[in-house]
């Protein structure tokens, strides 16, 4: 008899875990058609995506050429990179910095809360501020005055020297804003900056703060598996208590810490997260995307979470059709139903809707 209810009881808990996870695919519709290109225009890559109080969308693309003097004994690149505006409806408004020196390799755009337009370039190592009608107000970095050719592929080139960063380890950069392929930027309720600085193999691994004016508060992490360490860190976003969530790519998390970057958590169970960003709103979510690599497509998967780090469900998969994912590599949260994301492989921008009731915790 103890058997017969030990079974009945070890049935009951699959069929209670098959629902549970039955559950977590929530239901979604997409449209990728709702942006209204001029005419001899193209999307290209489209590395960030972003929109402001007016609901108006900015995509931060790779399209064009991009050119390389060579020759001499320094090699210098331009362009390439290109910063549209459309209304709420999709409509094209305008270009942002056409043509400026510091777009060199779109890696993400964000707005803040006062409209103000923030775009990322791992390839200038820059973050530039925009204002809403689109002018230069604030830089982060500076482009390099030549790019050099690697004569020996990655795998072969020697570790970064720890001495390089003052004796804190390799990818924790300098004091200050010499970024090292920065790939996102975020800001808490007090206007302090966040940069998340280190994408790909020879950038930083760290994230840097700074106050709303621009001046350098402090810098942590480098690379390594640890807490507080990166290997990619390539989104950041920050909570309205001021938390800081970085998504740790290469590590395979997300790590969570206070405003003064100690670390509190990590969040495991959710892939490789590429893409990420939080709901506004008195109770809000985090959404991060499982992106594909560029060589397979495989997962591709977005995630919906509590700021605990709870699981509320996830949707999509890597492809190409609709309803797909290619390479998500920017997501936009314009409410906890309705985002933005980019897709590098697909050259496109998908508005994503869940169905209300999707994705709600019982807190």
């Amino acid at each position: 008899m103890n058997l017969c209810l030990k079974l009945s009881v070890w049935m009951l808990a699959l069929l209670g875990a098959g629902a549970v996870y039955a559950q977590s695919e929530l239901s979604y519709d997409t449209n990728s058609s709702f942006l209204k290109w001029p005419e001899h225009i193209y999307m290209g890559e489209p590395a960030g995506v972003a929109h402001n109080s007016k609901g108006h969308i900015f995509i931060y693309t790779r399209t064009g050429s991009v050119n390389a003097s060579t020759g001499t004994s320094r090699t210098f690149v331009r362009g390439g990179t290109r910063l549209f505006e459309f209304d709420q409806n999709g409509n094209y408004v305008r270009e942002i910095g056409q043509d400026i020196y510091g777009f060199v390799w779109a890696e993400n755009v964000r707005v803040d809360p006062q409209d103000n337009i923030w775009a990322v370039d791992s390839g200038s190592n820059m973050v530039i501020k925009f204002d809403p009608q689109g002018r230069i107000t604030m830089l982060f970095g500076r482009k390099p005055e030549s790019a050099t050719i690697p004569t020996m592929p990655p795998e072969s080139r020697p570790a970064p020297n720890a001495n390089a960063f003052g004796g804190r380890g390799p990818g924790a950069g300098v004091l200050g804003d010499n970024f090292g392929s920065p790939a996102d930027v975020s800001w808490d309720a007090a206007g302090n900056i966040f940069v998340a600085d280190g994408h790909g193999t020879g950038g930083n691994a760290r994230i840097a703060k700074f106050d709303k004016d621009g001046r350098f508060v402090k810098t942590w992490g480098s690379y390594g598996s640890g807490e507080g360490q990166f290997n990619t860190p390539h989104a950041i976003a920050v909570d309205a208590k001021g938390n800081v969530y970085v998504a740790d790519r290469g590590n395979r998390r997300i790590q969570v810490f206070d405003n003064d970057g100690n670390f509190k958590t990590q969040y495991t169970g959710i892939g490789s997260p590429m893409a990420m960003c939080i709901t506004p709103g008195p109770h809000q979510y985090l959404f991060a995307s499982n992106s594909n690599d560029a060589g397979n497509y495989d997962n591709g998967e977005i995630y919906k979470l509590e700021l605990d780090g709870t699981v509320l469900g996830k949707f999509g998969s890597a492809g190409k059709g609709p309803k797909q994912f290619g390479t998500v590599h920017a997501m936009d949260c314009q409410s906890e139903n309705e985002l933005y994301v980019g897709e590098v492989l697909n050259w496109r921008v998908q508005r994503v809707t869940l169905h209300p009731g999707g994705g709600k915790s019982s807190k």
